[in-house]
């Protein structure tokens, strides 16, 4: 078969999207993946072997303003590309991982009638799976709760595809811990890192680590990864700081706790490792998705959830200390994530994608 993977925008889109065109190449397949020309997009690629198209397309702002208007002329150009270079070399299926990117490659499919497939990976779908999802051939979740926000006739819990080095650390399981090892917490606020959450932990880490052996890994974004290691420095607390980090699989083997956004795919990654976490959802997210993610987590009991602005320094030392002293607790957790865990996630949806093809020529 051959597959337009439109995944373009984000790393939250393209890795999925990349893991997922991995495991239709295995499987046989023609693979191109579809991208928006947005910047970063040609370094998240960077390991793909197979065929890409970029067809520039720009996002809506979330408000009204002039902005718009030039954002809907690209979309509906990058539509009437995607129409042509369909129409010269038309696909098999296309399977859209969301964002601005997708809209273009899915309107010239569904005009075209060729089998598309959507991949949601939030609770809240973002505005493009919203756009289309009635007219897919099939949509593809992560979370249960999507369901009763995409109504369509043929929709599955595939999972969110991981990037093979995750799903790999993620298979070998937790490593062995010494008894007397510190308590290891994770601090991440996402790529670009997260101001408040940052504070906040900055604040905590020192407290909870006067009650308990604590070492803290903390991912910090650019702008404040000189103060986070200065004032762990200050305070004596063992310490690993980085603006960002290439390797998260080997950070989250050895974290025990993770303090994190609630992104879709930090979610996933934290169900894929079992890992116990305390969710802080970015509470500007379109829609507030991240805190529906949220809510999605903590009824799994597989996370603990807070929101930043009822989130303060004391209570969260409080908090990493009571966690540290409940290994049973911690335990519970990790049962709860592990058994929502999907590391096929990127086959399962492949094997969707060719289910609805075969579907298609019946």
């Amino acid at each position: 078969m051959k597959i337009a993977l439109a995944c373009g925008g984000t790393g939250g889109h393209i890795f999925p999207g990349v893991a997922t065109g991995e495991a239709l190449r295995a499987r046989g397949h023609e693979v191109t993946l579809w991208l928006a020309g947005k910047e970063g997009e040609s370094e998240a690629i960077r390991s793909w072997k197979g065929a890409a198209i970029t067809v520039t397309a720009e996002g809506l702002p979330s408000r009204p303003s002039p902005k718009m208007i030039h954002a809907l002329w690209r979309l509906w150009r990058a539509s009437r590309r995607c129409e042509t270079l369909m129409s010269r070399d038309p696909p098999d299926a296309v399977l859209a991982m969301g964002s601005f990117a997708s809209i273009g490659p899915v309107r010239a499919a569904l005009r075209r009638g060729i089998p598309t497939v959507l991949h949601e990976s939030n609770v809240i779908p973002g505005r493009a799976n919203r756009l289309f999802y009635r007219k897919a051939s099939a949509v593809a979740a992560v979370f249960e709760e999507s369901r009763f926000h995409l109504r369509n006739r043929h929709i599955e819990l595939t999972g969110m595809p991981l990037r093979r080095d995750l799903a790999r650390a993620a298979a070998e399981g937790t490593p062995f811990r010494e008894p007397d090892a510190p308590f290891t917490v994770l601090i991440a606020g996402g790529s670009r890192g997260a101001h408040r959450l940052n504070e906040l932990a900055i604040a905590a880490i020192p407290l909870a680590a006067r009650r308990i052996s604590l070492r803290v890994l903390h991912l910090t974004g650019a702008a404040d990864e000189a103060a986070a290691r200065a004032a762990y420095a200050r305070a004596g607390v063992a310490h690993e700081v980085h603006a960002f980090s290439h390797d998260m699989a080997a950070l989250y083997r050895a974290a025990d706790l993770v303090v994190c956004r609630a992104g879709a795919s930090t979610c996933a990654e934290l169900l894929a490792f079992g890992l116990p976490a305390l969710l802080v959802p970015y509470p500007h997210a379109v829609r507030g998705h991240q805190l529906e993610n949220a809510r999605a987590m903590e009824r799994l009991r597989a996370a603990d959830l807070v929101e930043e602005r009822d989130l303060e320094s004391e209570w969260l030392a409080q908090y990493i200390v009571g966690v540290a002293h409940a290994p049973e607790r911690r335990a519970r957790m990790r049962a709860a994530a592990l058994s929502r865990a999907r590391l096929d996630a990127a086959e399962a949806l492949a094997a969707l994608v060719e289910q609805v093809v075969h579907e298609s020529r019946r």
